[in-house]
Protein backbone atom coordinates (compact mmCIF):
# COMPACT_ATOMS: atom_id res chain seq x y z
CA UNK A 1 0.00 0.00 0.00
CA UNK A 2 2.93 1.86 0.34
CA UNK A 3 3.19 2.82 -3.37
CA UNK A 4 -0.71 3.16 -3.61
CA UNK A 5 -0.51 5.93 -0.85
CA UNK A 6 2.53 7.83 -2.53
CA UNK A 7 0.58 8.10 -6.02
CA UNK A 8 -2.37 8.98 -4.50
CA UNK A 9 -0.13 11.71 -2.75
CA UNK A 10 1.16 13.17 -6.38
CA UNK A 11 -1.84 13.28 -8.18
CA UNK A 12 -3.68 14.73 -5.24
CA UNK A 13 -5.21 18.15 -6.60
CA UNK A 14 -6.53 19.59 -3.16
CA UNK A 15 -3.28 21.23 -2.35
CA UNK A 16 -3.40 20.55 1.28
CA UNK A 17 -0.06 20.00 1.23
CA UNK A 18 1.44 22.95 -0.42
CA UNK A 19 0.20 26.54 0.18
CA UNK A 20 1.13 28.75 -2.25
CA UNK A 21 2.14 32.65 -1.23
CA UNK A 22 -0.73 35.19 -2.56
CA UNK A 23 -0.61 38.07 -4.09
CA UNK A 24 0.11 40.86 -1.67
CA UNK A 25 0.75 44.47 -1.95
CA UNK A 26 3.38 45.68 1.10
CA UNK A 27 3.99 49.09 1.84
CA UNK A 28 7.40 50.14 3.15
CA UNK A 29 8.61 53.63 4.73
CA UNK A 30 12.35 53.93 3.82
CA UNK A 31 14.13 57.04 3.65
CA UNK A 32 14.84 58.50 -0.34
CA UNK A 33 17.32 61.25 -0.45
CA UNK A 34 18.57 61.39 -3.91
CA UNK A 35 17.91 59.31 -7.43
CA UNK A 36 20.73 56.67 -6.44
CA UNK A 37 18.64 56.29 -3.28
CA UNK A 38 15.72 55.36 -5.25
CA UNK A 39 17.87 53.02 -7.71
CA UNK A 40 19.52 51.54 -4.48
CA UNK A 41 16.32 50.50 -3.30
CA UNK A 42 14.75 49.73 -6.33
CA UNK A 43 17.66 46.96 -7.57
CA UNK A 44 17.33 45.53 -3.65
CA UNK A 45 13.68 45.04 -4.24
CA UNK A 46 13.61 43.54 -8.15
CA UNK A 47 15.95 41.02 -7.34
CA UNK A 48 13.53 39.06 -4.93
CA UNK A 49 12.08 35.98 -6.19
CA UNK A 50 7.80 36.36 -6.31
CA UNK A 51 8.45 40.57 -7.49
CA UNK A 52 5.98 41.69 -9.66
CA UNK A 53 5.87 45.33 -9.69
CA UNK A 54 7.93 48.16 -7.48
CA UNK A 55 6.96 51.86 -7.22
CA UNK A 56 8.91 54.21 -5.27
CA UNK A 57 6.90 57.64 -3.77
CA UNK A 58 10.50 59.63 -2.84
CA UNK A 59 8.26 62.36 -1.34
CA UNK A 60 6.19 60.49 0.72
CA UNK A 61 9.79 58.11 1.55
CA UNK A 62 7.39 55.06 0.19
CA UNK A 63 8.26 51.70 -1.23
CA UNK A 64 5.12 49.67 -2.59
CA UNK A 65 6.18 46.53 -3.46
CA UNK A 66 3.83 43.81 -5.30
CA UNK A 67 3.98 40.35 -5.44
CA UNK A 68 4.19 36.82 -4.06
CA UNK A 69 6.56 37.98 -1.22
CA UNK A 70 6.23 37.79 2.58
CA UNK A 71 6.32 41.56 4.26
CA UNK A 72 8.98 41.12 6.81
CA UNK A 73 11.25 39.72 4.29
CA UNK A 74 10.98 42.42 1.98
CA UNK A 75 11.74 44.94 4.96
CA UNK A 76 14.72 42.52 5.96
CA UNK A 77 15.85 42.07 2.40
CA UNK A 78 15.68 46.68 2.19
CA UNK A 79 17.44 46.99 5.20
CA UNK A 80 20.04 44.44 4.20
CA UNK A 81 21.20 45.51 1.08
CA UNK A 82 20.93 48.71 1.69
CA UNK A 83 21.58 49.79 5.28
CA UNK A 84 18.45 52.04 5.73
CA UNK A 85 16.10 51.73 8.42
CA UNK A 86 13.02 50.67 6.59
CA UNK A 87 9.79 49.84 8.37
CA UNK A 88 5.95 48.49 7.80
CA UNK A 89 4.23 51.61 6.32
CA UNK A 90 2.35 52.87 9.77
CA UNK A 91 -0.38 55.11 8.61
CA UNK A 92 -4.18 53.87 7.94
CA UNK A 93 -6.31 54.54 4.68
CA UNK A 94 -9.12 57.26 5.66
CA UNK A 95 -11.96 54.50 4.68
CA UNK A 96 -10.80 52.15 7.05
CA UNK A 97 -11.06 54.14 10.33
CA UNK A 98 -14.36 53.66 11.56
CA UNK A 99 -14.47 57.50 13.44
CA UNK A 100 -11.39 59.44 11.58
CA UNK A 101 -12.63 62.59 13.77
CA UNK A 102 -12.42 61.12 16.69
CA UNK A 103 -9.44 62.21 19.00
CA UNK A 104 -6.56 59.95 19.01
CA UNK A 105 -7.40 57.52 16.23
CA UNK A 106 -4.10 58.23 13.65
CA UNK A 107 -1.94 58.68 16.78
CA UNK A 108 0.78 55.38 17.76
Amino acid sequence: MGVLDHLSDVFDCSGHGHRRKQLQTVEIRVKIDCEGCERKVRRAVEGMKGVTQVEIDPKQYKLTVVGYVEPNKVVARVRHRTGKRAELWPYVPYDEVAHPYAQGVYDR
